[in-house]
């Protein structure tokens, strides 16, 4: 890639500007550097998960409610984060804690059904257009169970997964998630990288990676006929929101179906933000299985998965099993049938929709303004802002982003009370709790920082 002398002297300007910020940052936060010291003797990074970490030490939140959160510092925050997706609900959404509130009446674990279990089941197969349902714990859970059921269902053992694409952390998809170029290969037919230690080799080896929105290399990976599923997320939002061109995701459905293998929608992070019924309705191409967590719980930890019945009647037959003490937790099935039914309607999803499109029009006058090497991506209440001048549709189209510029927005960002999450790849959230304020307040300061960084 071609770096212009302009581009080159925006690059150092980032650079000054994060060395700036990083000492503010380390300035107002410092109660969050002793609690992360304090967490870092008992819990690996001082975190609970890894994704949580970051250098020099992560904010420590003591209290959230509708779109803000407040540090142990007493720093105040606009969440855009939102639970990476997580709170579509907002922070304590009225509804979603009246109707936990009136459940823990009643009890928190009962390890036999309770009615709110086919209640939101039914809530989902009326969104998602497909009739069968189990809940989980997590979406990494939601999507470890589809593809058991899809090996169960096929009697085959290979995957096709996405480069770049992120499905939770067991052993099967951990494989590929970012992997350093010099080990990936060729763009057009990538290696499998395991993405940690520990996954063995013939976790490996069971595994094809592919690029996104390549029809031919999906058909070239499926030509063997030994492949169970092939599962991606509908528009990639590991690597900011990687939009499927146009007549891709038809084209996998009708790759998928001649070649006898199940399709599978990872929606845990499109889930109910992308719109009423989530991407698989927005875009309109139906998988055989679906798998949810994140958005649909209102901040309770949960997931499920659900496809059409000939598939999922392996799990009633008793032929592929799906087991867990917490899976349709009453707690947890109460706050997913309030986000459901009640906190994100079909009026509210047209509302944080809208004020998301307004502020995505607002950051690409910025960005058209200003002539910065980047430009806007929206999908239903996300949006993100790409250090690109072109579109990203690919894994290796995101690694050539430039993330000097996008790490100095963030610091840029969080030291002014915008949260965004701190991968730099990731995407906003506009919640049913955000307002205009809320979300016009992430564009001021976008402004702010483009006017330093060209100035």
């Amino acid at each position: 890639m071609t770096v212009s002398p302009i581009h080159h002297d925006l690059v150092a300007r980032a650079k000054e500007i994060t060395a700036r910020e990083k000492a503010v940052y380390s300035e107002r936060t410092k109660r969050s550097q002793i609690a992360t010291e304090r967490a870092r003797k008992v819990m690996p990074a001082g975190v609970p998960s890894s994704f949580q970490a970051y250098e020099p030490w992560p904010i420590v939140v003591k209290h959230a409610a509708g779109s803000r959160m407040i540090d142990v510092d007493d720093n105040e925050y606009v969440d855009y984060d939102m639970g990476f997706g997580a709170l579509f609900a907002g922070h304590m959404n009225p509804a979603v804690r009246r109707a936990v509130a009136e459940q823990l009446e009643h009890g928190s674990l009962y390890v036999t059904p309770c009615e709110l279990d086919a209640e939101v089941c039914e809530l989902l197969g009326a969104r998602y257009g497909l009739p069968m349902w189990r809940p989980t714990n997590s979406g990494t859970e939601a999507t470890h169970d589809a593809i058991r059921l899809a090996r169960g269902v096929t009697g085959r053992e290979r995957i096709v997964k996405v480069e770049g694409g992120y499905h939770g952390h067991h052993d099967e998809v951990m494989i590929s998630n970012k992997p350093p170029l010099e080990l990936a290969g060729p763009a057009e037919q990538p290696n499998p990288v395991p993405g940690s230690l520990g996954i063995t080799k013939r976790v490996v080896d069971d595994v094809t990676v592919i690029p996104f929105n390549d029809p031919a290399a999906l058909e070239r990976a499926l030509q063997g006929g030994d492949v169970a599923c092939f599962i991606v997320e509908p528009v990639m939002q590991n690597i900011g929101i990687c939009l499927p061109e146009p007549g891709y995701l038809a084209a996998v459905r009708d790759i998928t179906e001649r070649y006898g293998t199940l399709l599978i929608f990872d929606e845990v992070k499109t889930g109910i933000t992308a719109g009423y019924g989530g991407a698989t309705c927005e875009l309109g191409v139906t998988p055989d299985l679906i798998t949810l967590a994140k958005s649909i719980g209102g901040g309770f930890p949960v997931g499920a998965f659900g496809g059409k019945v000939e598939l999922m009647s392996l799990i009633a037959q008793g032929k592929v099993v799906h087991l867990g003490t917490y899976n349709g937790n009453p707690l947890v099935m109460a706050a997913a049938k309030a986000t459901l039914s009640e906190a994100c309607t079909l009026a509210a999803h047209a509302d944080a929709t809208a004020r998301n499109g307004r502020l995505v029009d607002a950051c690409q006058a910025i960005i058209d303004r200003s002539g910065i090497p980047a430009h806007t991506v929206r999908f239903g209440a996300k949006g993100c802002i790409t250090w690109s001048r072109t579109p990203v549709r690919n894994y290796r189209d995101y690694k050539s982003t430039d993330f000097d510029l996008a790490f100095a927005q963030w610091i840029h960002g969080i030291n002014r009370g915008v949260l965004l999450p701190p991968g730099l790849d990731e995407q906003w959230l506009i919640s049913v709790m955000h307002d205009d304020a809320d979300a016009m307040r992430y564009a001021a300061v976008f402004d702010e920082f483009v006017q330093e960084l060209t100035g």
